[in-house]
């Protein structure tokens, strides 16, 4: 079974996010909204291969929790229940919030040996 298929996203925590993402925005060039911004890609300039994304949280977030890091990767997957059950059976803790649909797909969460949450994501049938 093929798990992940690649990165989703990278989020960070910063002590003032605004600040930041204007750094990037003048230094880098990365323009970015309030929730971030996405990096689109593809293999065939004829079509819309997906996006990872890019956010930067305030320091008081609470959605990387219960890891203390700042950061988390969000890994795009192909099929989230298969995999989180593959998860499951091997022993891991899979947030009971897995699985959920939203309008962005679904998503699901397990933490590494180090104490980071690693979000997986499912896009939505359309991407």
């Amino acid at each position: 079974m093929k798990r992940v298929t690649g990165i989703g996203g990278i989020f960070f925590k910063a002590k003032d996010p605004a600040q930041l993402r204007e750094w990037y925005r003048q230094h880098l060039g990365i323009e970015s909204e309030e929730w971030g911004c996405a990096f689109q890609w593809s293999d065939d300039p004829q079509k819309d291969g997906g996006c990872t994304a890019w956010n930067i949280f305030p320091d008081s977030t609470k959605y990387f929790d219960p890891s203390t890091q700042p950061f988390m990767i969000n890994f795009r997957v192909a099929n989230l229940e298969e995999l989180l059950n593959q998860l499951r059976s091997e022993g891991l803790q899979v947030d009971p919030k897995s699985g959920e649909d939203s309008d962005f797909g679904k998503f699901g969460w397990v933490m590494d040996p180090e104490g980071n949450r690693v979000e997986l994501w499912e896009p939505p049938a359309s991407e």
